[in-house]
């Protein structure tokens, strides 16, 4: 069954998905994952259960799609295991499925709930903090915005037209200022106006930034001085494109900060839309939310039944 925002927001009251917007996005979807879907269908046109160069050729078929080594060796041995194999893209549907599992929702219904969203430059953290604003004030969230990445030139400037643009409430700082003390300011001026919802944005590191990552690190414990139950979400932004160099990132991040969830961005024709796959398999770190544009509803919530039909096709 489909899931809706509604859903992922944990609302009682369900807010209808337009439909127009849902075939809209699915339909973009499945334009963006055409080559990873080109990849892993090729063999399964062909496919022979009583053939080793069949198995084989679907093992590299899932690697060349950046499942992983690991996750493709755990999906092909289960396939081998099943007696309906001959039925092999239901039974792909069904093992890659129960790899996935529920994304389960976002935890943003205290008052106010702190998302902190950290990743590596480059990989659309401005702009996925822009597009979540705008949907959760489409759901009745407040939101304010809090630039903590005081390093990167022109950082709050953008950040504070993408909050423009989504109706939100935005608290920056002058450059080179400490990015816990934004932090702070940002979560005492949402309680202080009422609001519903702190993003916070951070400044862009390598994992192998042992001085950032501490950095990270100081902005939790600032922000739970305050509440101890912040941040109610911490997402990973990874993009698409990187494959599995983005396992290693999302592994040293939610060493600094436990992850809760991950935003993959810019599902624009990458072949390597399997690595989905991987991180939740081997790291246990839901998709919560996905990317595929640069307008503000270009973001949306990971249903794995949409992920599946655009990945598979089937």
């Amino acid at each position: 069954m489909a899931r809706s925002w509604s859903e992922l927001l944990g609302d009682e009251r369900e807010v209808a998905e337009p439909e127009d917007e849902r075939r809209r996005f699915l339909g973009r979807l499945r334009s963006s994952l055409g080559r990873t879907r080109n990849v892993i269908r090729l063999p399964l046109g062909r496919f022979d259960p009583r053939d080793d160069e069949s198995w084989d050729a679907l093992e590299e078929a899932l690697i060349s799609a950046d499942v992983g080594m690991a996750v493709t060796e755990e999906l092909v041995e289960r396939l081998r295991k099943r007696r309906d194999v001959d039925d092999l893209e239901q039974a792909l549907v069904e093992q890659i499925a129960a790899l996935l599992g529920d994304p389960g929702t976002l935890a943003v219904n205290e008052r106010p709930s702190v998302v902190l969203v950290v990743g590596v430059n480059g990989t659309g953290k401005t702009t996925t903090i822009g597009k979540l604003a705008h949907r959760l004030a489409e759901h009745g969230r407040s939101v304010l915005v809090a630039a903590a990445d005081t390093f990167r030139a022109a950082a709050d400037e953008q950040l504070e037209i993408w909050s423009q643009r989504a109706g939100a409430d935005f608290v920056g700082a002058t450059r080179g200022a400490d990015p816990a003390a934004v932090a702070y300011d940002a979560l005492e001026a949402a309680e202080g106006r009422g609001r519903d919802v702190v993003l916070v944005d951070t400044a862009g590191r390598l994992h192998t930034q042992t001085n950032l990552m501490d950095e990270l690190r100081k902005i939790r414990r600032v922000i739970q001085r305050q509440d101890p139950a912040a941040p109610q979400e911490v997402l990973a932004v990874l993009d698409a494109h990187i494959g599995q160099n983005s396992v290693q990132q999302v592994r040293r991040f939610g060493e600094a900060v436990q992850l809760t969830g991950l935003a993959v961005t810019k599902m624009d024709g990458s072949a390597r839309a399997g690595v989905v796959l991987s991180i939740e398999e081997e790291l246990q770190v839901p998709t919560k939310l996905v990317g595929i544009g640069e307008g503000l509803d270009d973001l949306n919530f990971f249903d794995p039944a949409r992920y599946l039909d655009a990945l598979l096709g089937l």
